[in-house]
């Protein structure tokens, strides 16, 4: 048995509280007031349901309360050699020398990353709704990915 290569360690990580907190209370909120509904249903009305519409329905609220644990869950982490971006439905890796340049002007929504191919992705964990802590980390991912050789 090969063993297992340490896991990077992070050199610096941001998370958003706001949608953190949004998301839970959804999500909370969600299971809460269907449980509810369902279980004050009277036996004969849940009985109505088939299996197909039970199933349809666990279904839905699988996938409203997956997308709000991903939106819970957007990061941006810098690595020694990458910076490592989770939004909500993908996850991307940059190599500093492929970051070009990150901008947080007055108005964005959220940090913007170019890349050396003239692409830009929004970093959605670092979002003008934090207000000063996201110009905070903002500040101090671009020192990071300076100090790293992003934007030569």
């Amino acid at each position: 048995m090969t063993p297992k290569a340490p896991a990077a360690k992070a050199l610096w990580t941001f998370h958003p509280w706001a949608i953190a907190v949004m998301a839970g209370v959804m999500g909370l909120s969600i299971v809460a007031v269907f449980g509810v509904i369902w279980f004050r249903l009277s036996p004969e009305s849940r009985d109505t349901f088939s299996l197909f519409q039970q199933l349809t329905l666990l279904a839905f609220f699988g996938t409203v309360l997956y997308l709000l644990y991903r939106m819970a869950t957007v990061r941006v982490t810098a690595y020694e050699d990458s910076l490592r971006v989770r939004n909500v439905f993908r996850t991307y890796r940059y190599s500093w020398q492929d970051v070009k340049a990150l901008r947080f002007r007055s108005g964005d929504p959220w940090l913007q990353l170019f890349d050396t191919e003239g692409n830009r992705l929004g970093i959605l964990a670092v979002q003008a709704s934090e207000g000063a802590r996201a110009s905070r980390a903002a500040k101090e991912l671009a020192a990071v990915a300076r100090s790293h050789g992003a934007g030569s």
